[in-house]
């Protein structure tokens, strides 16, 4: 460095802007809540709308919370599995919102990445948050495009690509949709709980087919691989009875795909579950709350937290019946400096009957503490 700056106003505007960020991001849920401000209303999720693409792969800023959320298996020039997770988060605070102010935070933007390589041992992890605005952060409605910063997912001529420099790697991926959207639910309204409001809009585009590099220690490499993408929005997710969820995401060696999820109470049973199959002729099935268990084999215990979590899992969905086997254990992920929590996301393999059957992810939430929004 020469000691001056090409653009000393981008790089005031950019400090300030995700300095804060940083100040209003982290717990960003929880402090919302917390103001005592005439506060704004946020669009419903209703039965009867239909999904509309590309559109609605842009953002939904009248809804509280949205998120596109990338995982999958990617293999190096050795032929090693390695697992990968990007997440971008929209949330909208419940603030007052006539304020002109353009440091009002009215949206806010957060970002996760992460590296599953089981000879780390652990997750390889970063993060990012900051309050929409100044060209710096933000989601475009209509299409998909959301960054921080460097950080970015966009969707163009019908492909996306993700780039996010962080300290420890440097992704630069590009995701060629195979598949037609899978519509979670009915018709694209995936119920979370029994309360008619406590549903999200959510869609699901498995077997990306994924190209690019991947950078560790200054070094890139090419890589290749398959991945699962997930975008979702609502206004009121969780229910007051869940303390957190359990998923998977998995793409099927047949060319299927299979996503099932619980909702979990305080006692650790099922308050809700659901799921989608997409079978390998393309035809497609949803699943209710009765079709779905998930019962857990196996815990491990972090060092870090002391917090255990059930990493092996015997899942049926319908007729369906597959063990999901971690990677590796050690796949927790901390989180705290942007939205206050610690969870479990992690490249997980699929069994039927003892023999491989698919690759996808495994997510565990609300075991650290209770998750609120």
């Amino acid at each position: 460095m020469n000691g001056k700056l090409k653009n000393p106003t981008l790089s005031r505007r950019r400090t300030l802007t995700l300095l804060g960020g940083l100040l209003v991001a982290p717990k960003a849920f929880a402090q919302a809540a917390a103001h005592r401000l005439p506060l704004t209303s946020f669009a419903p999720v209703v039965p009867g709308y239909r999904l509309r693409f590309p559109h609605d792969e842009g953002s939904h800023p009248d809804f509280r919370l949205e998120w596109w959320y990338i995982t999958g298996w990617l293999n190096d020039a050795a032929a090693r599995p390695l697992g990968f997770q990007i997440t971008f988060f929209r949330a909208r605070p419940e603030l007052k919102h006539d304020n002109p102010s353009a440091f009002t935070p009215r949206q806010i933007m957060i970002a996760h990445a992460a590296i599953s390589d089981p000879l780390h041992g652990r997750l390889i992890h970063a993060q990012r948050a900051a309050r929409a605005g100044f060209e710096l952060a933000g989601a475009d409605e209509g299409r998909t495009r959301v960054w921080i910063d460097h950080w970015s997912l966009e969707q163009r001529d019908g492909t996306y690509r993700a780039q996010l420099p962080a300290q420890e790697f440097q992704l630069d991926f590009t995701f060629a949709p195979t598949q037609p959207p899978l519509l979670q639910g009915e018709y694209g309204l995936s119920r979370k709980g029994p309360a008619p409001e406590s549903a999200s809009y959510y869609y699901s585009l498995p077997h990306l087919e994924v190209t690019g590099t991947l950078a560790r220690r200054g070094k890139p490499q090419t890589v290749t691989g398959s991945a699962w993408l997930d975008h979702e929005w609502s206004s009121s997710y969780l229910a007051k009875e869940a303390v957190g969820w359990d998923w998977i995401g998995v793409n099927l060696d047949d060319g299927g795909a299979l996503m099932a999820f619980r909702m979990r109470d305080k006692n650790g049973g099922s308050f809700w579950a659901g799921g989608a199959l997409r079978r390998a002729d393309g035809s497609s099935r949803i699943f209710s709350f009765s079709e779905v268990q998930f019962t857990p084999r196996r815990e491990w215990r972090s060092a870090r937290t002391g917090t255990s979590y059930p990493v092996s899992w015997l899942v049926r969905a319908g007729d369906r019946e597959v063990v999901i086997e971690p990677l590796f254990d050690d796949q927790e992920h901390d989180t705290r400096n942007s939205t206050g929590a610690i969870y479990w996301e992690g490249a997980a393999h699929a069994l039927v009957d003892g023999k491989p059957a698919g690759r996808g992810y495994l997510e565990l939430t609300g075991y650290w503490r209770p998750l609120r929004f």
